[in-house]
């Protein structure tokens, strides 16, 4: 039986190999012509798929896209409801389609959201979905409006203790 001390112990090295993660993978990128081919469309799905989010409540319009680990791209948006606990995410948008379409492995997915001076991340329920279908290293790129910065993180830093079954 592991007593609380392990599981202090453990939870603290957890939370210190998080800060590592984060604090090394978190540096805005900024976009250039010189971007890799395959974030560029990625970032570009993201916001092409942020065009079509219905927003009506809030106007806070988020696209995503993933790619997966045989190179697929999948995209999606938030959608709103007046009953606002029935909106669904753009995350979780992608997410549905793609394991509708077969598809259960990702290696990244980009958020692109309309603040124009932050960063946008996944919101938790969307965090524990990524992670249910890529390991630590997805990578996450968070996507200003106007594409030119972009920080890149992974989900490992963003979740460091998902819930695994």
């Amino acid at each position: 039986m592991t007593s609380r001390h392990e599981i202090c112990r453990y939870s603290e090295q957890s939370l210190e190999a998080s800060r590592k993660l984060k604090a090394k993978s978190q540096k805005p990128l900024i976009f250039e012509e010189k971007t890799d081919e395959k974030v560029r469309a990625l970032i570009e799905e993201s916001v092409a798929a942020r065009e079509q989010a219905y927003a009506p409540y809030s106007k806070f319009a988020v696209g995503a896209a993933l790619r997966s680990t045989s190179g697929q791209l999948f995209s999606g948006c938030n959608v709103e409801n007046a009953s606002y606990s029935m909106a669904t995410c753009a995350e979780r948008t992608a997410v549905v389609k793609a394991v509708s379409q077969g598809c259960r492995h990702f290696e990244s997915v980009a958020v692109s959201a309309v603040l124009p001076d932050k960063f946008v991340s996944p919101c938790g329920s969307c965090r524990q979905i990524l992670s249910e279908f890529g390991d630590a290293n997805l990578v996450v790129y968070l996507v200003r409006p106007d594409t030119r910065q972009v920080l890149t993180t992974t989900i490992g830093a963003l979740l460091p203790l998902s819930f695994k079954f």
